[in-house]
């Protein structure tokens, strides 16, 4: 079993005193912050993950609390999670099964690049813009992506430094084994890839496709994705304030200056 995230809830972080001031006042220790959480389980250990990634593991079952790294930025915030595991699982890393939430705004497609593909081949990428409908006249791409955009990157008979290499290869410039995506090229050679980054994307789900057109401008039938959620990250507040408490309707007031 991997991560469990069910059962498992009131998530908060709180900041660490570096130091105290005579005041009262303390100055918060950086990069370092308290996580807490409840959690339904009470045979199972517990992970935290810092923006997708592996930050320790409870010391018993019972453990709700953890001092984890963190990251400080202005532009982004830090997302901070966790989840359940099985006593075995407990310094089990599953940093990568972990499946990361799109909370950038931006979408990586990747495209796997055969040696199938002829040279001369361009790829364009469209998109629904959150319509569940892919506009196939508008593309994504600012210009069609060139598969091989050097010729040294094409294996094959002559398509690299022919009588260069060793006697019977000619592909020195391919991927070799177990260097690029295993399994998914001819044998003896790894399909590498290539990957290409939306521009910033509005909150919302969307499906991509992409069509691959030879230079001969023989097109071939879309391949789509499935529905991709994007949720872009929020701006951490600055010249935060509290305004007022009503202590009757257990109402607080927060005060945000605008910078921009």
């Amino acid at each position: 079993m991997s991560l469990i995230n069910t059962g498992i809830e009131s998530v908060k972080a709180f900041e660490l005193p570096a130091g105290i001031w005579a005041d009262g006042q303390c100055v918060e220790a950086p990069r370092v912050a308290l996580v807490k959480w409840r959690s339904a389980w009470s045979d199972k250990f517990h992970q935290v993950y810092v923006n997708g990634r592996y930050a320790g593991t409870t010391l018993d079952s019972r453990q709700r609390q953890m001092v984890v790294p963190i990251h400080t930025s202005f532009e982004s915030p830090v997302r901070l999670e966790v989840f359940a595991v099985e006593a075995e699982d407990t310094y089990t890393d599953f940093n990568s099964e972990y499946i990361r939430p799109v909370d950038s705004g931006r979408v990586k497609i990747t495209l796997l690049r055969s040696q199938n593909l002829p040279a001369g081949t361009t790829a364009e990428i469209y998109f629904d813009n959150g319509t569940s409908q892919i506009d196939y006249d508008n593309p994504l791409t600012d210009s069609p992506i060139r598969i091989w955009p050097a010729r040294q990157d094409k294996a094959g008979f002559a398509m690299s430094g022919f009588g260069l290499g060793d006697f019977g290869y000619d592909s020195a410039a391919a991927v070799g084994f177990a260097k690029g995506s295993f399994g998914l090229g001819q044998f003896g050679l790894d399909a590498d890839t290539i990957d290409w980054t939306t521009p910033e994307l509005k909150s919302g789900t969307y499906k991509f496709g992409v069509i691959v057109t030879d230079k001969s401008d023989n097109q071939s039938n879309p391949v789509e994705t499935g529905p991709i959620t994007v949720t872009p990250g929020a701006k951490p507040a600055e010249g935060l304030s509290i305004s007022s408490f009503d202590k009757q309707m257990n109402q607080l007031l927060l005060g945000i200056e605008n910078n921009d």
